[in-house]
């Protein structure tokens, strides 16, 4: 979300597979070196979830969602306020992690563990 150098802090000769796949993910790596080069921010907080925004070239929309807490449930059910972000009706993207489609609409619940974060490119508006 950063438009940073992606550093890897872990031994790479010894990775586990889950982290390698991480480190590795095509979709996720595309958002770092995306072309247009803008840096992502933070846009809003509630309570311990951080919602972060970096437009991408061609109009779509990284969004990334963390749950900075320590407890699930602390900030759960957790509800996403697209007019926050800018943006009205529903979303439609692909979440990075699962590399499956996923469709955001405002007010959605969103559950995610401690320190997890959903990662997701939204399309450029039609």
């Amino acid at each position: 979300m950063l438009a940073a150098p992606l550093l890897a802090g872990n031994d790479l000769s010894n990775m586990k597979p889950k982290i390698k796949a991480i480190l590795t993910n095509r979709d996720v790596i595309a958002i770092d070196q995306d072309p247009l080069g803008k840096q992502g921010s933070r846009i809003y907080t509630e309570g311990e979830m951080e919602v972060w925004t970096r437009p991408l070239a061609g109009g779509a929309l990284a969004l990334a969602l963390f749950n900075t807490g320590d407890d699930r449930l602390s900030t759960h059910p957790f509800h996403l306020n697209l007019a926050k972000l800018g943006l009205h009706g529903t979303q439609s993207g692909k979440n990075l992690w699962t590399g499956k489609a996923i469709s955001l609409a405002d007010r959605q619940p969103i559950e995610l563990h401690s320190h997890d974060v959903l990662l997701v490119r939204l399309d450029a508006p039609k």
